[in-house]
Protein backbone atom coordinates (compact mmCIF):
# COMPACT_ATOMS: atom_id res chain seq x y z
CA UNK A 1 0.00 0.00 0.00
CA UNK A 2 0.80 3.58 -0.03
CA UNK A 3 1.54 4.23 2.93
CA UNK A 4 3.67 1.29 3.52
CA UNK A 5 6.17 2.85 0.63
CA UNK A 6 6.32 6.40 2.21
CA UNK A 7 7.59 5.13 5.53
CA UNK A 8 9.82 2.35 4.41
CA UNK A 9 11.70 5.35 2.01
CA UNK A 10 11.67 8.15 4.54
CA UNK A 11 15.32 8.95 5.48
CA UNK A 12 16.66 12.32 7.41
CA UNK A 13 19.35 13.51 9.06
CA UNK A 14 17.58 13.23 12.71
CA UNK A 15 17.05 9.31 12.50
CA UNK A 16 20.72 8.92 12.46
CA UNK A 17 21.25 9.70 16.15
CA UNK A 18 17.55 8.13 17.76
CA UNK A 19 18.79 4.54 18.61
CA UNK A 20 15.51 2.19 20.17
CA UNK A 21 14.92 3.02 23.87
CA UNK A 22 17.90 5.48 23.98
CA UNK A 23 17.01 9.00 24.27
CA UNK A 24 19.06 12.19 24.30
CA UNK A 25 19.10 14.58 26.71
CA UNK A 26 17.03 17.40 26.06
CA UNK A 27 18.64 20.76 26.36
CA UNK A 28 17.05 23.93 28.19
CA UNK A 29 15.76 22.45 30.97
CA UNK A 30 14.79 26.00 32.21
CA UNK A 31 11.24 26.22 30.60
CA UNK A 32 8.92 23.14 30.02
CA UNK A 33 9.62 20.56 27.58
CA UNK A 34 6.25 21.63 25.59
CA UNK A 35 7.20 25.04 24.09
CA UNK A 36 8.29 26.02 20.63
CA UNK A 37 9.18 22.21 19.55
CA UNK A 38 8.13 20.75 16.03
CA UNK A 39 6.44 17.33 15.63
CA UNK A 40 7.58 15.79 12.21
CA UNK A 41 5.12 12.82 10.82
CA UNK A 42 6.07 9.40 11.17
CA UNK A 43 5.31 8.76 7.44
CA UNK A 44 5.94 11.48 5.14
CA UNK A 45 7.87 14.70 5.16
CA UNK A 46 4.75 16.87 7.01
CA UNK A 47 5.65 18.65 10.18
CA UNK A 48 3.58 20.35 12.58
CA UNK A 49 4.38 22.91 15.92
CA UNK A 50 3.78 20.97 19.32
CA UNK A 51 0.93 22.80 20.33
CA UNK A 52 -1.13 21.97 17.26
CA UNK A 53 -1.14 18.55 18.39
CA UNK A 54 -4.36 17.90 17.21
CA UNK A 55 -4.43 18.71 13.19
CA UNK A 56 -0.72 16.51 13.54
CA UNK A 57 -3.23 13.70 14.50
CA UNK A 58 -6.07 14.90 12.54
CA UNK A 59 -3.13 14.84 9.56
CA UNK A 60 -2.00 11.03 10.31
CA UNK A 61 -5.75 10.09 10.62
CA UNK A 62 -6.80 11.39 7.10
CA UNK A 63 -3.61 11.31 5.35
CA UNK A 64 -2.35 7.82 6.22
CA UNK A 65 -5.10 5.90 8.39
CA UNK A 66 -3.16 5.70 11.65
CA UNK A 67 -4.60 6.21 14.37
CA UNK A 68 -2.14 6.52 17.79
CA UNK A 69 -4.31 4.93 21.17
CA UNK A 70 -3.89 6.80 24.80
CA UNK A 71 -2.40 10.18 23.43
CA UNK A 72 -2.50 11.69 26.56
CA UNK A 73 -0.54 8.56 28.22
CA UNK A 74 2.41 9.24 26.04
CA UNK A 75 4.69 11.58 28.49
CA UNK A 76 6.78 12.96 26.02
CA UNK A 77 5.38 13.00 22.18
CA UNK A 78 8.29 14.01 19.75
CA UNK A 79 10.11 11.39 21.33
CA UNK A 80 7.68 9.08 20.79
CA UNK A 81 7.06 10.35 17.17
CA UNK A 82 11.01 10.16 16.31
CA UNK A 83 10.85 6.34 17.56
CA UNK A 84 8.69 5.14 14.99
CA UNK A 85 9.27 7.44 12.43
CA UNK A 86 12.65 5.55 12.43
CA UNK A 87 11.07 1.79 13.16
CA UNK A 88 8.78 2.66 9.81
CA UNK A 89 11.37 3.02 8.31
CA UNK A 90 12.62 -0.30 8.70
CA UNK A 91 9.46 -2.70 8.70
CA UNK A 92 6.63 -2.55 6.94
CA UNK A 93 3.64 -0.36 9.39
CA UNK A 94 1.25 -3.88 9.52
CA UNK A 95 4.54 -5.27 11.37
CA UNK A 96 3.68 -2.92 14.57
CA UNK A 97 -0.17 -1.99 13.92
CA UNK A 98 -3.42 -3.60 14.34
CA UNK A 99 -5.34 -3.31 10.76
CA UNK A 100 -8.95 -2.14 11.13
CA UNK A 101 -11.14 -3.00 8.44
CA UNK A 102 -14.13 -0.51 7.99
CA UNK A 103 -17.56 -1.08 5.94
CA UNK A 104 -16.18 -4.69 5.80
CA UNK A 105 -20.13 -6.03 4.53
CA UNK A 106 -19.84 -3.34 2.11
CA UNK A 107 -18.59 -3.13 -1.80
CA UNK A 108 -14.75 -3.61 -1.50
CA UNK A 109 -14.15 -0.10 -3.22
CA UNK A 110 -15.70 1.08 0.18
CA UNK A 111 -13.92 -0.54 2.22
CA UNK A 112 -10.82 1.11 4.04
CA UNK A 113 -7.89 -0.17 6.36
CA UNK A 114 -6.97 2.00 9.27
CA UNK A 115 -3.75 1.12 11.31
CA UNK A 116 -3.89 1.17 15.14
CA UNK A 117 -0.86 1.81 16.98
CA UNK A 118 -1.38 1.79 20.50
CA UNK A 119 0.67 0.18 24.22
CA UNK A 120 -1.00 -3.87 23.07
CA UNK A 121 2.22 -3.72 20.93
CA UNK A 122 4.85 -4.50 23.53
CA UNK A 123 7.43 -2.54 21.60
CA UNK A 124 5.24 0.50 22.24
CA UNK A 125 4.16 -0.09 26.01
CA UNK A 126 7.62 -0.46 26.60
CA UNK A 127 8.60 2.84 24.70
CA UNK A 128 5.82 4.33 26.85
CA UNK A 129 6.90 3.42 29.96
CA UNK A 130 10.21 4.65 29.01
CA UNK A 131 9.36 7.99 27.96
CA UNK A 132 7.40 8.25 30.98
CA UNK A 133 10.75 6.90 33.16
CA UNK A 134 12.48 9.77 31.92
CA UNK A 135 10.29 12.62 31.91
CA UNK A 136 9.73 11.94 35.53
CA UNK A 137 13.63 12.27 35.91
CA UNK A 138 14.10 15.41 34.36
CA UNK A 139 11.03 17.00 36.03
CA UNK A 140 12.20 15.96 39.37
CA UNK A 141 16.05 17.28 38.65
CA UNK A 142 14.50 20.56 36.94
CA UNK A 143 12.44 20.60 40.44
CA UNK A 144 15.86 20.21 42.34
CA UNK A 145 17.37 22.68 40.71
CA UNK A 146 15.11 25.49 41.52
CA UNK A 147 14.92 24.26 45.13
CA UNK A 148 18.55 25.17 45.34
CA UNK A 149 18.50 28.28 43.06
CA UNK A 150 18.96 31.68 44.37
CA UNK A 151 18.99 33.77 41.64
CA UNK A 152 15.46 33.95 41.43
CA UNK A 153 14.47 37.54 40.53
CA UNK A 154 10.74 38.57 40.15
CA UNK A 155 8.19 41.31 41.14
CA UNK A 156 4.80 40.09 42.93
CA UNK A 157 1.85 39.62 40.63
CA UNK A 158 -0.06 41.95 42.86
CA UNK A 159 1.98 44.59 44.56
CA UNK A 160 5.44 46.47 43.35
CA UNK A 161 7.55 44.47 45.74
CA UNK A 162 10.16 42.47 44.27
CA UNK A 163 12.00 39.48 45.63
CA UNK A 164 14.92 38.09 44.78
CA UNK A 165 16.92 34.73 46.48
CA UNK A 166 14.37 31.41 46.11
CA UNK A 167 10.97 31.44 44.68
CA UNK A 168 9.73 30.11 47.87
CA UNK A 169 10.00 33.84 49.68
CA UNK A 170 7.85 35.16 46.63
CA UNK A 171 5.07 32.45 46.68
CA UNK A 172 4.94 32.27 50.31
CA UNK A 173 4.61 36.61 50.07
CA UNK A 174 1.54 36.10 47.54
CA UNK A 175 -0.27 33.32 49.91
CA UNK A 176 0.09 35.46 52.84
CA UNK A 177 -0.56 39.04 51.71
CA UNK A 178 -2.40 38.48 48.55
CA UNK A 179 -4.42 35.21 49.25
CA UNK A 180 -3.31 34.02 46.42
CA UNK A 181 -2.00 30.13 46.88
CA UNK A 182 -1.09 28.15 44.12
CA UNK A 183 0.34 25.22 46.28
CA UNK A 184 3.75 24.80 47.75
CA UNK A 185 6.79 26.19 46.60
CA UNK A 186 8.17 22.54 46.00
CA UNK A 187 4.79 20.86 44.01
CA UNK A 188 5.72 23.34 41.53
CA UNK A 189 8.21 23.21 38.59
CA UNK A 190 8.70 25.53 35.76
CA UNK A 191 8.01 28.08 38.20
CA UNK A 192 9.61 30.88 35.96
CA UNK A 193 7.75 30.12 33.01
CA UNK A 194 4.42 29.43 35.57
CA UNK A 195 4.69 32.98 36.64
CA UNK A 196 5.13 34.41 33.27
CA UNK A 197 1.76 32.67 32.20
CA UNK A 198 -0.12 34.17 35.15
CA UNK A 199 1.21 37.78 34.47
CA UNK A 200 0.86 37.81 30.61
CA UNK A 201 -3.22 36.61 31.61
CA UNK A 202 -3.37 39.87 33.79
CA UNK A 203 -1.51 41.91 31.94
CA UNK A 204 -4.22 40.81 29.36
CA UNK A 205 -6.61 41.84 31.60
CA UNK A 206 -7.70 38.56 32.23
CA UNK A 207 -8.71 37.31 35.65
CA UNK A 208 -7.31 34.40 36.87
CA UNK A 209 -10.19 32.09 38.00
CA UNK A 210 -13.05 32.94 35.83
CA UNK A 211 -11.18 34.47 32.93
CA UNK A 212 -13.26 36.87 32.29
CA UNK A 213 -11.77 40.16 30.31
CA UNK A 214 -12.14 43.28 31.95
CA UNK A 215 -11.56 47.21 30.70
CA UNK A 216 -8.92 47.86 32.79
CA UNK A 217 -6.70 47.03 35.91
CA UNK A 218 -8.40 48.25 38.64
CA UNK A 219 -11.85 46.82 37.38
CA UNK A 220 -9.57 43.67 37.53
CA UNK A 221 -8.38 43.98 40.86
CA UNK A 222 -11.25 44.67 42.16
CA UNK A 223 -12.75 41.64 40.83
CA UNK A 224 -10.49 39.21 41.52
CA UNK A 225 -10.35 40.53 45.08
CA UNK A 226 -14.37 40.95 45.93
CA UNK A 227 -15.39 37.93 44.00
CA UNK A 228 -12.16 35.79 45.91
CA UNK A 229 -11.26 34.95 42.79
CA UNK A 230 -7.05 35.52 43.60
CA UNK A 231 -6.58 31.79 42.67
CA UNK A 232 -6.15 29.72 39.41
CA UNK A 233 -8.84 27.74 37.45
CA UNK A 234 -8.31 24.21 38.06
CA UNK A 235 -9.86 23.21 34.88
CA UNK A 236 -7.44 24.98 32.83
CA UNK A 237 -4.75 21.95 31.84
CA UNK A 238 -2.56 24.83 30.50
CA UNK A 239 -1.64 24.57 34.52
CA UNK A 240 -0.97 20.80 34.76
CA UNK A 241 2.34 20.61 33.41
CA UNK A 242 3.66 23.14 36.43
CA UNK A 243 2.45 20.43 39.14
CA UNK A 244 4.76 17.49 40.01
CA UNK A 245 2.24 15.15 40.62
CA UNK A 246 1.15 15.47 36.88
CA UNK A 247 4.14 13.26 36.05
CA UNK A 248 3.64 11.06 39.02
CA UNK A 249 0.39 9.84 38.23
CA UNK A 250 0.15 8.53 34.48
CA UNK A 251 -2.52 10.08 32.42
CA UNK A 252 -4.22 11.94 35.43
CA UNK A 253 -4.32 15.48 36.28
CA UNK A 254 -3.72 16.65 39.42
CA UNK A 255 -7.45 17.76 39.30
CA UNK A 256 -8.38 13.64 39.16
CA UNK A 257 -6.04 12.28 41.96
CA UNK A 258 -7.64 15.11 43.95
CA UNK A 259 -11.23 14.14 43.31
CA UNK A 260 -10.04 10.68 44.09
CA UNK A 261 -8.58 11.55 47.38
CA UNK A 262 -11.54 13.15 48.27
CA UNK A 263 -14.08 10.09 47.28
CA UNK A 264 -11.67 7.87 49.60
CA UNK A 265 -12.38 10.00 52.23
CA UNK A 266 -15.93 10.37 51.80
CA UNK A 267 -16.09 6.88 51.66
CA UNK A 268 -13.54 6.36 54.96
CA UNK A 269 -16.28 8.58 56.82
CA UNK A 270 -19.07 5.63 57.15
CA UNK A 271 -16.15 3.52 59.30
CA UNK A 272 -16.17 3.36 62.79
CA UNK A 273 -12.86 4.33 63.78
CA UNK A 274 -13.24 4.90 67.75
CA UNK A 275 -11.15 1.96 68.75
CA UNK A 276 -8.42 2.80 66.04
CA UNK A 277 -5.17 3.82 68.08
CA UNK A 278 -2.12 5.20 66.08
CA UNK A 279 1.84 3.14 65.60
CA UNK A 280 4.36 5.52 65.55
CA UNK A 281 6.48 4.80 62.02
CA UNK A 282 9.32 3.26 63.50
CA UNK A 283 12.58 3.90 61.57
CA UNK A 284 14.86 0.72 60.54
CA UNK A 285 18.47 0.85 60.54
CA UNK A 286 20.51 0.47 57.41
CA UNK A 287 22.74 -2.52 58.39
CA UNK A 288 20.57 -3.88 61.21
CA UNK A 289 16.94 -4.90 61.96
CA UNK A 290 17.06 -2.29 65.20
CA UNK A 291 14.31 0.13 65.12
CA UNK A 292 14.01 3.13 66.75
CA UNK A 293 11.26 6.03 66.43
CA UNK A 294 13.63 9.25 65.92
CA UNK A 295 15.45 10.17 63.38
CA UNK A 296 18.34 10.97 65.73
CA UNK A 297 18.35 8.22 67.54
CA UNK A 298 18.44 5.66 64.29
CA UNK A 299 21.67 8.20 63.43
CA UNK A 300 23.02 7.53 66.69
CA UNK A 301 22.60 3.86 66.62
CA UNK A 302 24.08 3.64 63.48
CA UNK A 303 27.08 5.60 64.25
CA UNK A 304 27.85 3.68 67.48
CA UNK A 305 27.01 0.44 66.30
CA UNK A 306 28.20 0.44 62.49
CA UNK A 307 30.53 3.77 62.51
CA UNK A 308 28.18 4.70 59.50
CA UNK A 309 27.81 8.60 59.96
CA UNK A 310 25.05 9.55 57.35
CA UNK A 311 25.01 13.70 58.58
CA UNK A 312 28.95 13.50 58.32
CA UNK A 313 28.89 12.56 54.38
CA UNK A 314 26.15 14.60 53.63
CA UNK A 315 28.28 17.63 54.60
CA UNK A 316 31.84 16.29 53.16
CA UNK A 317 29.71 15.63 49.36
CA UNK A 318 27.40 18.33 49.74
CA UNK A 319 24.67 15.99 49.56
CA UNK A 320 21.16 17.59 48.23
CA UNK A 321 17.68 16.42 49.08
CA UNK A 322 17.47 13.61 46.65
CA UNK A 323 21.33 13.07 46.31
CA UNK A 324 20.58 12.03 50.08
CA UNK A 325 17.20 9.74 48.90
CA UNK A 326 19.79 7.75 46.31
CA UNK A 327 22.43 7.44 48.37
CA UNK A 328 20.10 5.61 51.17
CA UNK A 329 18.18 3.48 48.30
CA UNK A 330 21.49 2.60 46.54
CA UNK A 331 22.87 0.98 50.59
CA UNK A 332 19.77 -0.83 50.86
CA UNK A 333 19.41 -2.39 48.03
CA UNK A 334 23.65 -3.51 47.96
CA UNK A 335 22.94 -4.78 51.48
CA UNK A 336 20.02 -6.39 50.43
CA UNK A 337 21.96 -8.24 48.16
CA UNK A 338 24.51 -9.39 50.46
CA UNK A 339 27.09 -6.97 48.99
CA UNK A 340 29.75 -4.71 50.27
CA UNK A 341 28.74 -1.15 48.41
CA UNK A 342 32.23 -0.51 49.04
CA UNK A 343 33.74 -2.79 47.12
CA UNK A 344 31.18 -4.43 45.16
CA UNK A 345 32.37 -8.51 46.89
CA UNK A 346 29.37 -10.46 47.41
CA UNK A 347 28.88 -12.77 50.58
CA UNK A 348 26.61 -15.29 51.33
CA UNK A 349 24.18 -13.55 54.06
CA UNK A 350 23.68 -10.46 55.27
CA UNK A 351 25.72 -11.13 58.86
CA UNK A 352 28.77 -11.80 56.42
CA UNK A 353 28.44 -8.40 54.56
CA UNK A 354 28.23 -6.64 57.91
CA UNK A 355 31.24 -8.20 59.34
CA UNK A 356 33.04 -7.43 56.17
CA UNK A 357 32.03 -3.76 56.59
CA UNK A 358 33.70 -3.35 59.94
CA UNK A 359 36.69 -5.05 59.70
CA UNK A 360 37.68 -3.96 56.33
CA UNK A 361 36.40 -1.01 57.29
CA UNK A 362 34.16 -0.09 54.53
CA UNK A 363 31.25 1.53 56.36
CA UNK A 364 32.49 4.59 55.34
CA UNK A 365 33.61 4.24 51.80
CA UNK A 366 31.71 4.74 49.20
CA UNK A 367 31.92 4.26 45.47
CA UNK A 368 32.51 6.71 42.75
CA UNK A 369 29.10 9.03 43.09
CA UNK A 370 28.43 7.94 39.37
CA UNK A 371 27.91 3.96 40.94
CA UNK A 372 24.65 5.62 43.38
CA UNK A 373 23.28 8.54 42.10
CA UNK A 374 21.64 7.42 39.35
CA UNK A 375 17.78 7.95 38.39
CA UNK A 376 16.92 4.71 39.10
CA UNK A 377 17.73 5.39 43.12
CA UNK A 378 15.08 7.95 43.17
CA UNK A 379 12.82 5.29 44.23
CA UNK A 380 12.51 3.32 47.29
CA UNK A 381 14.08 -0.28 48.06
CA UNK A 382 11.61 -0.75 50.33
CA UNK A 383 8.06 0.87 50.30
CA UNK A 384 7.68 2.06 54.04
CA UNK A 385 11.18 3.19 54.12
CA UNK A 386 10.46 5.51 57.13
CA UNK A 387 14.47 6.92 57.16
CA UNK A 388 13.64 8.36 53.73
CA UNK A 389 10.68 10.85 55.13
CA UNK A 390 13.09 12.03 58.01
CA UNK A 391 16.22 13.29 55.46
CA UNK A 392 16.07 17.08 55.72
CA UNK A 393 17.23 19.44 52.98
CA UNK A 394 20.61 21.31 53.83
CA UNK A 395 18.37 24.29 54.59
CA UNK A 396 17.96 23.06 57.76
CA UNK A 397 20.87 21.30 58.58
CA UNK A 398 24.55 23.54 59.19
CA UNK A 399 25.75 24.48 56.21
CA UNK A 400 29.19 24.53 54.27
CA UNK A 401 30.79 27.65 53.61
CA UNK A 402 29.14 29.46 50.70
CA UNK A 403 25.87 27.88 50.94
CA UNK A 404 23.32 30.58 51.42
CA UNK A 405 21.07 30.95 54.53
CA UNK A 406 17.88 31.91 55.64
CA UNK A 407 15.60 30.48 52.71
CA UNK A 408 12.40 29.26 53.35
CA UNK A 409 11.92 25.50 51.45
CA UNK A 410 8.57 23.98 52.46
CA UNK A 411 9.16 20.05 52.90
CA UNK A 412 6.90 17.81 50.28
CA UNK A 413 3.67 16.14 51.74
CA UNK A 414 5.72 12.22 51.77
CA UNK A 415 2.64 10.80 52.84
CA UNK A 416 0.85 11.72 49.52
CA UNK A 417 3.65 10.55 47.45
CA UNK A 418 3.44 7.05 48.91
CA UNK A 419 0.02 6.75 48.55
CA UNK A 420 0.60 7.69 44.78
CA UNK A 421 3.73 5.34 44.12
CA UNK A 422 1.89 2.40 45.78
CA UNK A 423 -1.27 3.17 43.04
CA UNK A 424 0.50 4.60 40.20
CA UNK A 425 0.98 2.55 37.22
CA UNK A 426 4.67 4.19 37.60
CA UNK A 427 4.67 0.87 40.10
CA UNK A 428 5.18 -1.87 37.68
CA UNK A 429 7.52 0.00 35.84
CA UNK A 430 9.74 0.94 38.68
CA UNK A 431 9.64 -3.10 40.01
CA UNK A 432 10.90 -4.16 36.60
CA UNK A 433 13.31 -1.52 36.45
CA UNK A 434 14.82 -2.85 39.70
CA UNK A 435 14.39 -6.37 38.41
CA UNK A 436 16.70 -5.50 35.46
CA UNK A 437 19.23 -3.84 37.45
Amino acid sequence: MAVHGEGRNLSGPQDSILEPLSFPERPGRGASPEQGEVVPCVLCSESCPLSEKESFLRHLVQQHKLVIADVKLIADFIRYILYWRKRFTEQPITDFCSVIKTNSEGPIEKQEHYFLLCDALPEDRILREQLQQKRLEEVLEQQQQERDEQSFQRMCLFCNEEFTGNRSLLLNHMAKEHSFNIGLPDNIVYCSEFLSALQSKLDNLQCLYCERTFRDKTTLKDHMRKKQHRRINSKNHEYDRFYVINYLELGKSWEEVQSEDDREMMDDQEDDWSDWQAHPVRTVCLFCEHQSETMDKVYTHMQESHGFDLQKLKVQLDLRFYQQVKLVNYIRREVHQCRCYGCQERFGSKAEVLSHLIEASHVMKLPEKTSWDQPQYYFPTYENDALLCGLSDSDSDPEPAGRSRGVPVIAEDDSDLRVLRKTSVLNQLLKNGRGST
